[in-house]
């Protein structure tokens, strides 16, 4: 198979490169690396895969790209992650998640792909939900402008169903984490406690730490990737695919998470972790019903969360 992954250079994009190289398929991971490594790629790039530098917000320079590679499969990652960011600047949130997931739809429709898969979320967009775990069926109530941008990149994925043909299926994501998630960047607090441990530096907890997500390992989140480009796909047009939750079903607070973190780094010497001001725009609670991708795919999550910490830590050394 024939396939193009955007945000290919990042943290999910990388590790779903790795997965469909490793399994045969041509792969091209197309990236700005502005956020995304090069380095992140080297083990895909000499096994054979390629990468295109350019930004899913140039759309003449995109269409071009995937004219050239005539992809089958679309997987559309490149995207602007930080909730505090986009609550900072919503037009350059709406630029990466809006325009920038219109760009790769019309470019995989003109290129004749067949399928696109979009990596959206399912905390930002349900916000502080009714239901615990959160099936997809539950109000979608964005706390932020991100959550916002990636609702309504869905619904692109949908109108371009409906109107071109091209079969497309969004995955709303829990938190993934897992190697090569920057302990540095804005994002992702597993990885960011890990390294912070491994500098032997107290955690930082936002608020007072009972707020609640849904760790899924990466590894885990390629694997329901791999599964929804490989489907065949809704081809009513009528009644695109509904999104479908990535998530392992299970609540852990980050005052749990601090302590599992410490463990795993073998740190109890380290002071307790700092508390400081609570972030705005972020959801309390947050965990996904994943029973339709169980359904749907044949997805569920199976790494332990130990055991994920563990090799997210490991791959920090």
């Amino acid at each position: 198979m024939r396939a193009v992954v955007t945000g290919g250079a990042g943290f999910i994009g990388s590790n779903l490169v790795d997965a469909l190289i490793a399994r045969g398929d041509e792969v091209t991971a197309c990236d700005s690396l502005v956020a995304g490594r090069r380095e992140n790629l080297a083990g895909a790039l000499a096994a054979g895969g390629r990468l295109e530098t350019i930004d899913v917000c140039d759309g003449a320079g995109l269409g071009r790209v995937f004219d050239e590679l005539k992809p089958e499969v679309v997987f559309h990652l490149a995207a602007q992650v930080d909730v505090r960011r986009s609550v900072e600047d919503p037009a350059a949130d709406a630029r990466t998640n809006i325009e920038g997931t219109i760009n790769a739809l019309q470019a995989a429709r003109t290129s004749g792909a067949r399928r696109l898969v979009l990596a959206s979320t399912g905390g930002a967009i349900y916000g502080d939900a009714d239901t615990i775990p959160t099936p997809e069926s539950a109000p979608e109530r964005p706390l932020a402008p991100y959550g916002q941008a990636k609702l309504a990149a869905e619904g692109y994925c949908r109108m371009w169903s409906e109107l071109c043909g091209l079969t497309t299926a969004a995955l709303r994501l829990a938190n993934v984490y897992g190697p090569r998630q920057d302990p540095a960047g804005e994002g992702g607090v597993v990885a960011i406690f890990c390294g912070r441990l491994r500098a032997g530096m107290p955690l930082l907890i936002y608020g007072d730490g009972s707020q609640t997500r849904d760790f899924v390992y990466v590894g885990d989140v390629v694997d329901a990737m791999l599964r929804a480009g490989d489907a065949n796909g809704h081809r009513d047009q009528r009644n695109p695919a509904p999104p479908l939750n990535i998530g392992a079903g299970r609540e852990t607070s980050v005052l749990q998470l601090a302590a599992a973190c410490r463990e795993v780094a073998g740190a109890p010497e380290l002071p307790p972790p700092l508390h400081v001001r609570a972030r705005p725009g972020e959801v309390h609670r947050s965990c996904l019903d994943a029973g339709a991708a169980r359904a749907g795919l044949g997805w569920t999550a199976s790494t332990p969360l130990w055991d994920g910490l563990a090799a997210t830590y490991a791959a920090l050394a």
